[in-house]
């Protein structure tokens, strides 16, 4: 045993402090990248004295790593809690309120807006001087094509980019019924238009909307290509009355207001057939869905 070289007896420690470097190392290799990195190279066969660095690296680079893991626990232990709980944060209640606020603000409701602010503008500016000066009936009639064409916009847009609101779904068939019954009466009040035609646009427009409520637990009577005519014919029908037209534009101004009346009755009846059908097919589906329940 006194005979064996000192060289070989340093080597086989050095060989023995490697292998226990090398462990240590790999026991902390998960943690930290450095004290894998550091052990990769001890195993190799580096120096002797590599082991106990590695060793040494590799447990501070994964005190680090833990320590740094540690801190970014609670954070992400609360939003799991949020979410667990399925409760929304207080922050993203707030920011989508904000949303939904700010979103009634867009351009489609604006246009609203300015449709319903044109009502009294135009009531003015129709009954001014009388009702009879051509430079105020001129300015009603801009008002009124203003509002019209607006009518044709706002809804597309907000259909095309997403820009439906409550607001929109409220305010926007009240302004169109504002503006079109606004200008009906003030001709009917002129003597321009005989009252029994403001009555049958109008009673037609109140008695479609009422049974729109009515048969909503059923479902939504969809707007028909015919309707859709029909508010462009009454546009320009009542738009020529607006303006003081004589000669053979006051001729085909009647023409065309009579194409609207009959628009405006022939639809009005296509909508209480829509809605005559749409009732039945709801109720009897409520009647079959109760028995397949009790069956």
């Amino acid at each position: 045993m006194t005979g064996v070289p000192a060289s070989a007896a340093g080597g086989s420690s050095g060989a023995r402090r490697a292998a226990a470097g090398a462990a240590a190392a790999a026991s902390t290799a998960a943690p930290g990248k450095v004290a894998g990195t550091a052990a990769a190279r001890s195993s190799d066969g580096g120096a002797p004295g590599a082991g106990p660095g590695a060793s040494s690296g590799g447990r501070h680079g994964g005190t680090a790593g833990a320590a740094a893991a540690d801190e970014a626990v609670p954070g992400e232990d609360a939003g799991l809690d949020a979410q667990d709980d399925g409760k929304t944060p207080r922050g993203a209640k707030i920011a989508a309120a904000a949303v939904n606020q700010a979103s009634v603000w867009n351009i489609a409701n604006l246009l609203t807006m300015l449709r319903l602010v044109l009502v009294p503008a135009f009531v003015v500016l129709m009954l001014a001087d009388g009702g009879y000066d051509p430079a105020w009936r001129s300015l009603a009639w801009a008002a009124f094509a203003i509002a019209m064409i607006t009518d044709l916009f706002d809804g597309h847009l907000a259909r095309t980019y997403n820009l439906v609101t409550d607001f929109g779904k409220i305010a926007d068939p009240i302004a169109d019924k504002a503006i079109m019954g606004a200008a009906l009466i003030c001709l009917s009040a002129l003597g321009d238009l005989p009252w029994w035609v403001t009555g049958i646009i109008l009673g037609r427009e109140l008695g479609v909307t009422l049974l729109r409520f009515w048969v909503i637990r059923y479902g939504v009577i969809p707007a028909s290509r015919g309707g859709k005519l029909k508010t462009l014919i009454q546009g320009v029908a009542v738009g020529m009355y607006v303006l003081a037209l004589t000669g053979w534009l006051a001729t085909l101004r009647w023409w065309v207001m009579a194409a609207a009346v009959v628009l405006t009755v022939v639809t009005g009846l296509d909508y209480v057939k829509q809605a005559i059908v749409l009732r039945r097919q709801g109720i009897a589906e409520r009647k079959a869905a109760l028995e397949e329940k009790e069956a």
